[in-house]
């Protein structure tokens, strides 16, 4: 029972620190879209975009958890997982950490305008949210009998925290965040491995699947594999804090 609540405290964290990200990116598009509205009418675009943010999260979250047994689905997961940590490590190894959203409004949009914006952007934003979350989710052992969809109802309680966790930074802590990664690049680098890790995860739980059984179903829940799972990501984090610290050390 403590090994399974160890690993859902690390793949909470994992998640916290990855809708930090998309709560970070997605702070800064919103403030961007909204910069040329006066003071006034920013701060409501803001509200507006806040709310349809929290909306389409939980809409994402709910219309994912039906679908998350499907093998294709985990699939999906799983190579999103991978797709975003190596393209966003080949970003920073390319651009030095730039920012990679140009939002130039060059027409001026009007108040309504921007507030459509700002929503289409937070339907992006959610739909990226909630399959990072449940890619993540899926990886965990069951914990309880109760399920929501098709998912058990702890690896649902994971995915809501991590949801709802994304909201709070992307609505008090998304500047301090990206101050945080400004200073500390590396451990963006960090983050994104895991992110990858996690993904190889999830790749070996789709290709165990019942209906697939590539490799041996019960490889995923092996000991070995657990074990070599969790040294693999705790030197991960180790190496990007400590080259973090080293590298402001020199600074």
């Amino acid at each position: 029972m403590e090994t399974i609540l160890l690993e859902y405290a690390w793949v909470l964290v994992v998640l916290i620190v990855l809708e930090g990200l998309l709560a970070a990116d997605n702070a800064v598009v919103m403030a961007v879209m909204v910069k040329h509205l006066p003071k006034p009418q920013q701060k409501k675009a803001l509200f507006y975009g806040l709310f349809g943010a929290f909306v389409f999260r939980f809409i994402a979250l709910f219309m994912i958890t039906f679908l998350v047994n499907i093998w294709q689905i985990q699939a999906l997961g799983a190579a999103y997982l991978l797709f975003i940590s190596i393209k966003n490590i080949w970003d920073q190894r390319k651009q030095g950490h730039e920012d990679s959203h140009e939002a130039k409004n060059k027409k001026q949009s009007g108040f309504w305008m921007t507030v459509l914006k700002v929503e289409l952007a937070d339907i992006a934003f959610a739909l990226d949210s909630m399959l990072a979350a449940v890619a993540l989710a899926v990886t965990l052992p069951e914990l309880g009998d109760f399920h929501v969809g098709g998912i058990n109802g702890g690896q649902f309680t994971v995915m809501l925290l991590g949801g709802i966790i994304g909201l709070v930074i992307m609505r008090f802590a998304a500047r301090q965040f990206v101050t945080l990664l400004e200073k500390y690049p590396s451990l963006e680098t960090a983050a994104f491995l895991i992110v990858g890790w996690v993904g190889v995860k999830l790749l070996v739980l789709t290709l165990a699947h019942p209906t697939l059984q590539i490799i041996n179903p019960d490889f995923p829940h092996s000991t070995l594999w657990k074990t070599t799972f969790w040294v693999v990501l705790v030197a991960i984090a180790l190496n990007g804090y400590l080259t973090g610290a080293r590298k402001n050390r020199k600074k």
